[in-house]
């Protein structure tokens, strides 16, 4: 379903979606800003999904018991890290 409505920009969001739109790049105003629309949306719902996924996480590292902590040693070690390694 489509909705008319009416809004308003800078001068320099104009000029912008005009260049868009004459460059071909959208084929109209409301193609340019249902595009960014879109955007705004997606990046939203990735932000939101990746907080939830870190809570998650963080969820579940506090979840862990403590003798099932590695140490920073094991954390590491395949990293080829050297503590005595002056360099770093």
């Amino acid at each position: 379903m489509t909705v008319r409505t009416t809004l308003s920009f800078t001068d320099r969001h104009h000029k912008f979606i005009m260049k868009q739109v004459e460059e071909g790049i959208y084929a109209s105003q409301s193609a340019m800003v249902a595009d960014a629309i879109e955007t705004l949306i997606q990046q939203r719902d990735m932000r939101e999904a990746a907080l939830i996924a870190m809570t998650d996480e963080i969820r579940a590292r506090f979840a862990t018991p403590r003798d099932q902590f590695v140490s920073e040693a094991q954390a590491f070690a395949g990293l080829g890290l050297d503590d005595n390694d002056e360099s770093a």
